[in-house]
């Protein structure tokens, strides 16, 4: 059996909000409420949903880039939820992180042989002859040329600037690594170059990665799994080839309905939405997705749906997931 590489287990992330009074009720904003799943080594996992389900909140506490409020994050075996700093710094040659903009996520003041050298720190003490030569080889590695080292991030394009990107996370060998949107920000031509990129450093260095997207189209070509996420739950998961085929969870429909087809012959059924985003200030009763499901009945107000098995390792929180299913594959 494969090793799992990553492991979350209920994890919860409220941040509270300034209150309109001196006697009001504490507000919070409900970002990630109980979410589990794993990660086996060499296996890429695919995060999706629109903007505000908690995608980026998740990407953050799985790296301990922020505090969480309860739950569990075990990477390689070691607990890094509520570890200090000092704890930290040595663990996190196992996990690094490609962020969503390649302008932004570059010091222009710094060469790129420095920046991607940066998270060699966390390994101790090593030689400039062993640090030199680890970033012109990962920058080889990415497509790029080892004599890049003394350029600046201005003098490369967006491409080019998330390939050094990538070359930072991946110089300290790391085990996993959490992509927040890599792609979404460049050309369409070039987010190709990156995702084969990203299957090619797979493939040669075992890595696992963490993949999180608002573009299903890309978790399909990349992932190997895919959880599916609204309002800080995990509403659907499973392997993407399943989940993709047939959607157990209304949610999950909407999305891949809005992927652009090619035209063909039979008439698509579309699920419409209705009503509006129920906040994440809000906690309520029953189905977050009930106030714009048309699927939705009296039960779905009264009880929760839990992640329940629909299929081989697939799971979907919904209590008419087996008639969705069904209308799928009819």
């Amino acid at each position: 059996m494969s090793k799992t590489v990553l492991k979350v287990t209920d994890l919860v992330r409220h941040y509270p909000l300034p209150k309109e009074s001196l006697f009001a009720k504490p507000r919070y904003v409900y970002a990630l409420n109980g979410v589990s799943f794993e990660i086996k080594e060499g296996k890429s996992f695919g995060i999706v949903g629109e903007s505000g389900c908690g995608k980026s909140t998740l990407a953050r506490n799985v790296m301990a880039l922020e505090p969480t409020d309860s739950g569990s994050v075990i990477i390689q075996g070691e607990e890094v939820v509520c570890k200090s700093f000092s704890e930290l710094r040595p663990l996190r040659q196992h996990f690094q992180m490609v962020f969503q903009d390649p302008y932004g996520s570059l010091d222009p003041h710094h060469t790129v042989g420095r920046i991607v050298a940066e998270p060699l720190a966390a390994l101790g003490k090593i030689s400039t002859e062993e640090k030199n030569n680890r970033v012109k080889e990962v920058l080889q590695s990415v497509g790029l040329k080892s004599t890049d080292t003394e350029k600046y991030p201005h003098e490369f394009s967006g491409g080019q600037r998330q390939r050094i990107a990538i070359a930072r996370a991946l110089i300290t060998r790391p085990s996993l690594i959490v992509a927040d949107e890599p792609v979404s920000a460049l050309d369409v031509s070039v987010q190709a170059q990156v995702l084969n990129l990203l299957k090619d450093l797979q493939d040669s260095f075992g890595v696992t990665y963490m993949f999180i997207s608002h573009d299903l189209a890309v978790v399909e070509y990349l992932c190997d799994e895919v959880a599916v996420m609204y309002l800080g739950s995990i509403v659907e998961k499973g392997r993407t080839e399943d989940l993709f085929k047939s959607p157990a969870h209304p949610y999950t429909k909407v999305l891949l309905d809005a992927v652009p087809k090619p035209a063909s012959g039979r008439k698509r059924e579309r699920i419409r939405l209705k009503g509006t985003v129920t906040g994440q200030t809000e906690q309520r009763i029953g189905c977050s997705f009930q106030d714009r499901c048309p699927m939705a009945q009296d039960r779905c107000r009264r009880e929760t749906p839990s992640l329940k098995k629909v299929g081989p390792e697939h799971l979907a929180a919904c209590h008419f997931s087996q008639e969705l299913m069904k209308e799928a594959t009819a």
